[in-house]
C-alpha cells in the first residue's frame, strides 16, 4: 500500500511489528478475504497494544481515513460469524 500505517512510536518494535499485522489482517478481509480466527487473533494482539477503547477508535479511524478500509466493520463481521468462515468485505 502506498501509505502509513498509524503507530505509536512509544510502542516497542514488536508491538509495532503486530499492530501492523492486524491493519494488514484488515486489508485483507477487504481485498481477497481473510479465515475468521486470523483476523480475530491479531484482533486480541491488537488489543494487547492498545487496550483503551479511545485510542483503538483513534488509530482505526486513522487508519480508515487513509485505506477506506473500517477495522470495526471487519471485526464486527468476524465476531458475527462462525468458526470456520472467510471474512470478506466490498
Amino acid at each position: 500500500m502506498e501509505y502509513q500505517y498509524p503507530i505509536d512510536y512509544s510502542w516497542t518494535t514488536e508491538e509495532i511489528v503486530d499492530v501492523i499485522h492486524f491493519f494488514e489482517a484488515i486489508e485483507s478481509a477487504y481485498e481477497k478475504g481473510i479465515r475468521r480466527e486470523t483476523l480475530m487473533s491479531a484482533y486480541r494482539r491488537f488489543k494487547e497494544v492498545v487496550p483503551s477503547k479511545a485510542e483503538e477508535k483513534k488509530l482505526c479511524g486513522e487508519f480508515e481515513e487513509i485505506s477506506g478500509y473500517s477495522a470495526y466493520r471487519a471485526v464486527k463481521k468476524a465476531k458475527e460469524a462462525a468458526a470456520d468462515e472467510k471474512i470478506l468485505l466490498k
